[in-house]
């Protein structure tokens, strides 16, 4: 039994923007058996980019239903079917979140038709649903419109299932897993940590994941070396704590994998941050930068990354946004001038004529917003649910813990949220996870504190 889903937002991001339109086909596998489709108000004013697109504007949604007056016959509709749709992530995400916004989770099983016609219908030009019913020759009126969509994306599906009548989401059949159907329906599409154990009890694997139900079939299903396909045949358990933060879940399972020294986690506590950047003085006074495989611990590197790619890639732009010299940081091998001197975009610290003072002073602020020792703050991210925030608080360049607040206690202040946190151990693998996360991840709020 399957639900073909299409929607219409006011934006792409699920987290940020609102449904305008939806609508929904049930359908048994051979034909269309009922259908839903209504207009939503989204409660905002609908972008004119989006209206152009979809035909949508705020006139026409004025008067129609909200979500949550609607939400009780999405789930009727939905109950106990497979969900079906034209890139069903982008649909499903959305949903999902407008439950989450008064306390629901929604949680259905998937099919996306774009994967599954790439698989059956292989050497289309495109996969996008207006380009593929035109070369397939199927119906489909109303481009851009979720019922219009919809449709569309029914007339497909049934096509596929003529190729291959099988079709089904991911579920128990083909895992070889001792995990009972109901532990594993029960697990949540939710950031957080997750626990494998074995028949004995004992805990044999902690992971995190943005989709520990998604996470925990990809385990189940892995069969990619024999330490994956090992561990899954010794997982008889599974339990899971959600963070909401992501940057949480990576405190949480570093310090815990630490604490518990999981035995499949062993070679990921060596593999976690393999390059380091690297800073020294040469003997003309000039600081050179270099991207190194992290050494000891006793000297930590001022960041660090999980590829020698992603710190090149850094190091490119950190060098051309500080107009620093490539020679002396690691990026042009040569005995002379580097390259950019050559087309007067360095200042010439790799052949003397720059001063080291003035060299170094730029450096010096490339690097700045790395200086975590004396740093003091409060990292605001989401919760484990609506109303909820987390927190994470540095002191000094210390990590000191973190903690869960409802949204009315944030304004406690700093200090209530600092004597409220669950105390955690500071070290250098903490460190770089509150450092890179902040680098290349957004939290909801960074309150900077005197420390």
């Amino acid at each position: 039994m399957y639900a073909i889903i299409d929607v219409e937002t006011t934006g792409l991001k699920a987290e940020n923007e609102r449904i305008t339109e939806i609508s929904i086909i049930q359908h048994d596998g051979r034909q269309e058996t009922g259908r839903f489709s209504t207009l939503l108000n989204p409660e905002r004013r609908i972008p004119y980019r989006i209206t152009q697109i979809t035909g949508i504007n705020d006139k026409m949604v004025e008067h129609a239903p909200k979500f949550f007056e609607v939400a009780k016959k999405i789930i009727e509709m939905t109950e106990g079917r497979t969900l079906v749709g034209h890139n069903i992530a982008f649909d499903y995400r959305f949903i999902r979140a407008e439950f989450l916004a008064f306390g629901y989770e929604f949680k259905r099983k998937r099919l996306c038709t774009v994967k599954l016609s790439r698989k059956l219908i292989p050497g289309q030009r495109s996969y996008s649903l207006p380009k593929l019913t035109d070369s397939l020759k199927l119906e489909h009126e109303r481009q851009h419109r979720a019922e219009g969509d919809a449709s569309a994306t029914a007339k497909l599906f049934e096509l596929l299932l003529t190729i291959n009548p099988e079709l089904d989401a991911p579920a128990l059949q083909g895992l070889s897993t001792n995990l009972s159907k109901e532990k594993l329906d029960a697990l949540p599409e939710a950031t957080g940590v997750y626990y494998f154990y074995n028949k004995e009890g004992d805990l044999i694997y902690i992971g995190k994941s943005k989709n520990i139900s998604d996470r925990v079939y990809s385990h189940l299903t892995s069969n990619s070396t024999k330490k994956a396909l090992e561990m899954r045949n010794e997982i008889w358990d599974v339990s899971y704590e959600k963070t909401g933060s992501e940057l949480i879940a990576l405190l949480k399972e570093s310090a815990e994998i630490k604490e518990h020294k999981p035995r499949f986690n062993r070679a990921q506590r060596r593999t976690s941050y393999l390059w380091g950047l690297y800073h020294e003085l040469d003997e003309q006074g000039y600081i050179r930068l270099k991207i190194e495989r992290t050494r000891k611990k006793d000297d930590p590197p001022v960041t660090s990354f999980s590829s020698k790619s992603s710190a090149q890639q850094f190091m490119h732009a950190l060098t051309e946004q500080h107009q620093l010299c490539q020679k002396l940081t690691g990026l042009y091998q040569t005995n002379g001038a580097c390259f950019q001197y050559q087309i007067h975009q360095c200042l010439g610290a790799c052949v003397g004529e720059e001063e080291p003072e003035s060299y170094n002073e730029r450096v010096a602020a490339a690097l700045e917003r790395f200086e975590f020792d004396n740093e003091s703050f409060i990292a605001i991210d989401k919760g484990r649910q609506p109303g909820e925030h987390s927190a994470i608080v540095v002191d000094g360049g210390v990590y000191l813990g973190y903690g869960f607040f409802e949204d009315e206690a944030l304004n406690y202040g700093a200090e209530f949220i600092r004597e409220n946190i669950m105390s955690q151990n500071h070290n250098r693998d903490v460190q770089q996870i509150i450092q890179s996360y902040l680098r290349h991840q957004h939290v909801e709020k960074v309150v900077r504190l005197e420390s």
